[in-house]
Order: structure tokens, then sequence, then C-alpha cells
């Protein structure tokens, strides 16, 4: 049963994001919902936290009050960007109710918006009604799609993420999405299960330059260990460790595009991270990176002197795959 008490998102914070070539006020809602409809991911834990199976009334009544919580609780003049998740796909209407998305879509009117959702979830009628639902003419660039693309690599997302699309889905949709006069950002994943460290630097690097030409905006998403997941029960058994952030640099000072990160986790076991000694400045240098695409930032944080960057160099030329069979 879930609680009868106060509704509210299952997490909301403030922070900064760059867009438009600005520095914006953001706010981040990761919202509960009726579920995943796809469910299977093997990293995702945000797919447990779900309402039980419940009619589309009261899932709706459920989600209004968490929208009616964070207008309770935020100033609309405190942010100008607001970036939404769910434990799924926003745009998947069973998901979320077409009443909840058209109530969020008038709270936050005026605001730039990223909202994640699985590419066959994007469609012409359902994104053009949120975007005529924020869109008040302040911003050339109001919506954009944000899909977990994760790698630009087939077999990788079929067998290390069990993600259920392909790279020729994502293209789909974000040509739907341009159709409807939005922008499209992808989230790729630096090193989803059972990659080596060098195997997965390889991917991203090549994930960037493909994603490029349909993708505004890039974002790195350096995978960490959620619970409940396969992935938990793999690293439980000494089978994954989390990225490096020596990767993530190294990879940032490869591209020419503009990719922002923001290490969630960075320096705990769970997270990417190093030894702990040189890991928080490495983060808040990636950090700072993300609010201003300033190279020499993540360059100053790559020539850092640290005895785990040998460690992470050994490992980058000796580590083995452990590979999965192509067949049955």
């Amino acid at each position: 049963m879930v609680s009868r008490g106060e509704e509210k998102p299952l997490a909301s914070w403030m922070g900064e994001d760059l867009i438009g070539g600005e520095i914006r006020k953001t706010l981040t809602i990761i919202l509960r919902s009726g579920g995943c409809s796809f469910n299977r991911c093997r990293m995702c834990g945000y797919r447990f936290e779900r309402y039980p199976a419940m009619t589309e009334e009261e899932l709706t009544s459920r989600m209004l009050a968490q929208i009616q919580w964070i207008e309770d609780n935020y100033r609309s003049d405190s942010y100008d960007l607001v970036k939404i998740f769910t434990s799924g796909s926003f745009f998947d209407p069973v998901e979320v109710p077409s009443e909840v998305r058209n109530r969020l879509g008038a709270l936050i009117r005026g605001k730039i918006v990223i909202a994640e959702t699985r590419p066959e979830y994007v469609t012409n009628d359902v994104v053009r009604s949120f975007l005529d639902r924020i869109d008040n003419g302040s911003h050339e660039m109001p919506l954009y799609v944000a899909m977990g693309l994760e790698t630009t690599n087939d077999s990788i997302r079929e067998k290390s993420i069990d993600k259920g699309f392909t790279f020729a889905d994502f293209i789909s949709a974000t040509t739907i999405a341009r159709d409807a006069g939005v922008g499209v950002k992808a989230y790729l994943m630096l090193k989803p299960l059972f990659l080596t460290e060098s195997e997965a630097v390889a991917d991203m690097k090549t994930s960037i330059t493909e994603a490029a030409p349909y993708a505004d905006l890039i974002s790195m998403n350096l995978c960490t260990v959620q619970r409940r997941t396969e992935l938990e029960y793999l690293w439980k058994k000494g089978a994954y460790r989390p990225p490096y952030l020596w990767s993530a640099l190294e990879i940032l000072l490869s591209t020419d595009e503009k990719v922002s990160c923001d290490p969630v986790g960075g320096g705990y076991i769970r997270g990417p991270h190093n030894c702990g000694d040189c890991d928080r400045d490495i983060k808040k240098a990636i950090d700072e990176y993300s609010l201003s695409f300033d190279r020499d930032l993540i360059r100053r944080a790559f020539e850092k002197e640290c005895g785990c960057r040998e460690e992470w160099q050994y490992i980058r030329e000796h580590e083995m795959p452990w590979c999965m069979p192509l067949t049955r």
C-alpha cells in the first residue's frame, strides 16, 4: 500500500547548468510515477521507485499532489531551467497521465525544460502538446527531449544494458523531435557492465562522435552502482568496478564537442572514483568544466600527480574482458 501521507517527488534539488551559453538556475525533479514500462535496464534503480498498480485516476491524483508540493516548496522566480525525470519516461502516457503533464507544464510555463523519455514515446502530438504548455516565447529553444542513448553501439546497449532500442530508433526520435520544434539531449553512459576500462573509454569516445550530429546537448554519465540492480549483484561479487575519474578526464580532453558531466557519487565506492586522495579535486574540476567548458580546468586536473594514476594506466593496458557469448 502507498502511504496516505504527504505526496512529494522522489527527489528535487536546486543547482546550475550551462545551456544556451548561460549558466541557469536549475530545478531538478524526479517524479514517482506509474513506473517504467520497459523495466529491464541492468543498472537502473529508479525503475523500482514506482507506485504499485492502481487506476489511472488514482495515479493522476498522486502525481498531481507531487506537482502541488513542487509549487508549494519552490518559488517560480528562483529557477529558469527545469530537468524532469521519472521512474522511466515522462512522455509515456501510461506512466505519466496527460493531465499530470499538462498541470506540470502550466506550472513551469516560461522556463527551459529538459524532459527524459525513451525514444518510442517521442511523438509529434505529445511533444507539441507539452511544448505549447510551457512555451511563452521567452526562449528560442524552450524544450529539449532527453534520451538515455547510453552508447551508439547496439551490441553494447543490448548485452551490457538491455536497453531495448537501437541507435536507429534514437535517430528516428530525434527527427520527430526536431520536426516538432524542440531540441535533443543525449545521455551517454561511461562503463556499463561487462566492459573493461579501456573498452569503456573507447566506446565513449566513439559514441560522442557518432551522437553529436543528432544531439544539441550531450551529457556523459559515469556509471554508479544503484541498489537492487543486476549491476549491484555483480559488483558485490567483484565482477564490476565503476569507472575511474581519470577516464572521464581523458574523454573530455579528447573531444572538441561540448560534453557536460556530473560525476554523481564521485569519490565513493559505488560511484566513479580513483584512490580517494585525488577524487575531490578531480570531481570539482569536472563540475566547474560543465559550467564553462574551459578545457584548462580538465587539463590541469589530468596533469595532477597521484599514485593511482599509474594504477589506472596499468588497468587500461592489462585488464582483460569477461566476454559474453554471442550465441546461445
